[in-house]
């Protein structure tokens, strides 16, 4: 606190100090709220993570299977990692973009007459799609696959991949 003693030019005069109590007091009172504040915003979500392990996948009949690489540009067979364009084949059979869209949409057309119509698709008889990406594949590659997937009308996609050595199996709930 600070007062103000003895006669500087008269009671008249202007005072010429600031106070700055108030300023101190507005700043001990922020720096109190965000201690406070603080541990609170920084808190995560508790999350208990799975373990590393694979599960098994269960495939149907009416699974797309898809396989997408790098293409072999430099001729010797095998993917090309530096290479932009992309192979996909469905089962063994190479496909382009716009062959995937007509046979997901064929296919999906297809299922939708055999079972009798819209209403009786359920989740147990509604296909899949399974991608395998090669490690080395640019993921405009994977990701191209699977919009043309969802925009053939499919809602489920999922990557198959090899489970590391030594891992083991997680059950379904």
């Amino acid at each position: 606190m600070s007062m103000s003693v003895g006669d500087k030019g008269g009671e008249d005069a202007p005072m010429s100090e600031i106070n700055t109590t108030p300023l101190v007091d507005i700043m001990l009172v922020l720096l109190i709220i965000f201690l406070i504040t603080v541990p609170v915003v920084l808190e995560t979500v508790n999350l208990e993570l799975p373990d590393v392990a694979f599960e098994v996948t269960t495939t149907k009949p009416e699974n797309v299977l898809l396989s997408v690489r790098s293409a072999d540009t430099d001729g010797d067979g095998l993917p090309n990692p530096e290479s932009t364009a992309c192979e996909v084949y469905w089962g063994q059979t190479p496909v382009d973009s716009k062959q995937l869209l007509e046979r997901g949409q064929n296919k999906l057309e297809q299922l939708i007459e055999d079972i009798g119509g819209v209403e009786n698709i359920t989740e147990d008889n509604f296909p899949e799609v399974h991608i395998r990406g090669d490690v080395a594949t640019p993921y405009q590659c994977i990701g191209g696959v699977i919009y043309t997937m969802q925009y053939a009308g499919f809602q489920k996609i999922g990557f198959i991949s090899e489970p590391a050595a030594g891992s083991g199996t997680v059950s379904r709930l």
